[in-house]
């Protein structure tokens, strides 16, 4: 019979860090939409725009971690589960650097996600994504896009339904990761299309000020031309990754989450009189247990030490 797998997110997420990401969904969506909606004076006067955009989406990074605080949600052990999740995707990014369009690093963050709730998954996939521009010498004006893009993959995988048995799980899982593969790279080329200008290929350029349809049937072109057989790769390989050892890494995560017991209450109980503190209770008709130092004599051959004086006889 095969085990039932766990059914929730083992850190839900409560209203201020919804606010908070749904504040940082709005302007991301802003900032990679805007081609299609704005006008070209808006084009001409706000084209350079990015490194604000950096600084805001940190900003609003930090504001969904002061939000998970407040709510009482992150504590030392998610804040570690945090830092090595992140560790781990930005190790992985150093390996692939992006070759081919091949980067496993979302398969992490997938099952992070899926596990441990869309609040960590988002905030675990920014992270990652900065961890490994610092170590490889990625900064600059696309990071934050990835950010964002890497966040709401993590999101997403929290977000994907909890009632489902492992073999179930782990097809729905690979499916998420082929689509998601492709929409990073759909989403990522958004950062910099708009300013090709002369540089974009014949009938694929942006138009400032065009119409919604015509852009968008440019932008098409333009990805099927230059960015699918780099996005294909990076999704086929994540939904390999998922169906071959996706099931293994959720069983980690999930005992690692067990031994955490992540927003388990701690109480303290005084102990009995006779007992150290900390010690199970001890239940009727049970003899009390051998204190230390008793156990230690035992250990050593030493003899436990007996009342001096005659012994009455009963």
């Amino acid at each position: 019979m095969r085990a039932a797998t766990p059914v929730g997110n083992v850190i839900p997420v409560r209203w201020p860090a919804a606010a908070a990401m749904a504040l940082v969904g709005v302007i991301g969506a802003m900032a990679f939409l805007w081609p299609f909606f704005a006008s070209a004076e808006f084009v001409k006067g706000h084209g350079n725009d990015t490194p604000w955009l950096f600084a805001g989406i940190l900003a609003l990074l930090t504001l969904v971690c002061l939000a998970e605080v407040t709510s009482g949600r992150l504590d030392a052990k998610t804040i570690a589960v945090l830092g090595v999740t992140a560790a781990a995707g930005g190790a992985m990014r150093v390996l692939s650097a992006g070759t081919a369009g091949l980067e496993p690093m979302f398969f992490v963050l997938l099952v992070a996600g899926r596990v441990l709730g869309p609040g960590v998954g988002f905030v675990a996939g920014a992270l990652a994504l900065l961890t490994g521009a610092l170590l490889t010498g990625g900064v600059g004006p696309w990071l934050p896009f990835q950010m964002i893009c890497a966040g709401a993959i993590g999101l997403g995988a929290g977000l994907l339904p909890g009632r489902a048995g492992a073999r179930s799980e782990r097809w729905i899982l690979a499916a998420y990761a082929l689509v998601t593969g492709l929409a990073f790279g759909l989403f990522m080329n958004l950062w910099f299309w708009p300013f090709l200008g002369a540089n974009a290929p014949s009938g694929m350029g942006f138009v400032p000020g065009g119409s919604l349809t015509e852009n968008l049937g440019r932008y098409g072109l333009f990805y099927l031309a230059t960015s699918l057989g780099w996005d294909l790769p990076r999704g086929i390989l994540n939904a390999v990754l998922v169906t071959v050892a996706g099931p293994a890494l959720l069983r980690v995560f999930r005992r690692a989450a067990r031994r955490a017991a992540f927003g388990a209450p701690v109480g303290f109980q005084l102990a009995s009189s006779g007992e150290h503190p900390g010690s199970r209770p001890r239940p009727p008709g049970e003899p009390p247990a051998e204190d230390h130092d008793t156990r230690a004599r035992h250990a050593v051959g030493d003899p436990v030490p007996r009342p001096r004086g005659r012994v009455a006889a009963p």
